[in-house]
């Protein structure tokens, strides 16, 4: 058993590093997003909010990364460990803040500060991630708090008319960034998280009229001269799409994937149990046709956390659960989960770990969706990877009744009439297929193949 983990190991590897070369060498240029160099491939790890919730702590977060390492996650290409909402202190004026201006730790939850908690994700291979929202804290303006390195402060630059959409402590006024000092306030920020060693920074609450934040931030975390992969959240409309790919990484193209319920017990303070819904999953089905034209290296369409990793608690069924991951794959979109990590179902861990799988999102090719039957229940989506193999997925989204599902290599794209097929979930090669291919699906259930034409 152990020979053949090791195996399956350097396989994973070869297919990972193979899987990258493609997104560099042959088949058509593709035009990159923004132009930090970061997230060439979809960006892979765990983020907090779905389970963690409200209550992240050091001890939490840090379990949680030596979970991810230690499931052999992290050697499959999970990297990031990013701490959402709540690490942060807040009173009845909204976040409290450090003496220049940005919001102060709870140190009741990371006594230590954030830095001591990034060192121990590195220390694994990782690559630590946190959390902000746009404008300036209402607590710096009543302080009226220097900014770091300039001799302006927090009224100098503090729109104090208008209010930022935050989910929760609330309370942040815009900046008005015609002032002096207004980039010199985000810049201070940036340089404090990459000083505590932040690698990936998710921005929740920006829109399509907010470009002066999203360009702010994308310029302070460029002058920190450390690399932090650029997440813009959440709902975001498409409206803005040339705008988020010019200045990040990846945006998020509706609200959240987490059910909060039962009801009564919902909202962002309920239970984490179950994660998600298979409502809230397949809506994202057609947010991921939409928006699939610009998805590309350096900038993807994140359709949220992935909800797999806790059995029955996922809230969705084993079948669904592999097109829940068949559809991020496709689409190329971020593989962050949102799972307990210290409490994995062997059965959902196998889908997480899947080298195929995670080679077909790492291919940096997002698919189109080439047939939608009726009401969204069958569904195939195709994309061609440069190597020139055909990647094809086939759903049934219903929750009730089989569905065969059809498709032609014609409408896949495949000029030949032949091509040799192989199952991507079990890696089963079916042989050679003539013209169409088509397969009865359960509720739920997909099918996902490589097609080489012959």
């Amino acid at each position: 058993m152990k020979t053949w983990h090791v195996l399956l190991s350097m396989v994973c590897v070869v297919v990972m590093t193979a899987t990258v070369s493609l997104v560099n060498i042959g088949g058509p240029s593709v035009a990159r997003a923004a132009d930090n160099g970061l997230s060439i491939t979809p960006a892979m790890g765990w983020s907090s909010w779905s389970f963690v919730r409200r209550n992240p702590t050091a001890a939490t977060i840090v379990a949680q990364a030596n979970a991810m390492k230690s499931s052999g996650l992290t050697d499959r290409g999970y990297i990031y460990v990013n701490v959402d909402d709540f690490f942060q202190k807040c009173d009845g004026n909204g976040f409290m803040v450090d003496e220049f201006g940005r919001w102060a730790v709870d140190t009741a939850k990371f006594p230590g500060g954030i830095k001591p908690v990034a060192d121990k994700v590195h220390a694994n291979g990782q690559k630590f991630g946190l959390y902000v929202t746009p404008g300036i804290p209402k607590n710096a303006v009543l302080q009226n708090t220097r900014i770091e390195g300039t001799n302006y402060r927090a009224r100098d630059i503090a729109d104090t008319t208008r209010y930022h959409k935050n989910y929760n402590c609330k309370n942040m006024y815009y900046i008005d960034y015609s002032k002096p000092g207004a980039q010199a306030f985000v810049d201070s920020w940036a340089r404090l998280y990459a000083s505590w060693g932040v690698d990936y920074l998710k921005i929740d609450g920006v829109t399509v009229d907010t470009p002066d934040d999203i360009k702010a931030w994308a310029t302070a975390l460029k002058n920190t001269g450390r690399p932090i992969n650029y997440a813009l959240s959440n709902n975001l409309n498409i409206s803005g799409a040339a705008l988020y790919k010019k200045y990040a990484n990846s945006w998020r193209t509706q609200g959240d994937i987490e059910c909060y319920c039962p009801p009564g017990g919902g909202g962002s303070g309920g239970p984490s149990y179950p994660l998600t819904s298979w409502a809230k999953v397949s809506s994202r089905f057609g947010s991921a046709a939409t928006w699939q034209p610009h998805a590309g290296p350096g900038g993807w369409n994140d359709l949220d956390s992935i909800q797999i990793g806790n059995g029955a608690n996922d809230g969705i069924t084993t079948d669904q659960r592999r097109s829940h991951y068949t559809l991020w794959a496709m689409a190329a979109a971020p593989l962050l989960l949102g799972s307990d990590l210290t409490n994995l179902d062997p059965v959902d861990l196998t889908i997480l770990k899947n080298p195929r799988l995670i080679a077909v999102n790492q291919d940096g090719v997002a698919a189109k969706r080439i047939y939608n039957g009726p009401g969204g229940v069958q569904q195939v989506w195709s994309k061609r990877e440069r190597n020139g193999d055909y990647i094809v997925a086939l759903f049934n989204t219903g929750t009730s009744g089989d569905q065969t599902v059809s498709t032609t290599w014609t409408a896949v794209g495949i000029t030949s009439d032949r091509a040799n097929v192989t199952d991507l979930w079990s890696g089963r090669n079916v042989g050679v297929v003539d013209k169409s291919y088509s397969a009865t699906l359960r509720p739920g259930e997909t099918r996902l193949i490589r097609a080489v034409p012959e």
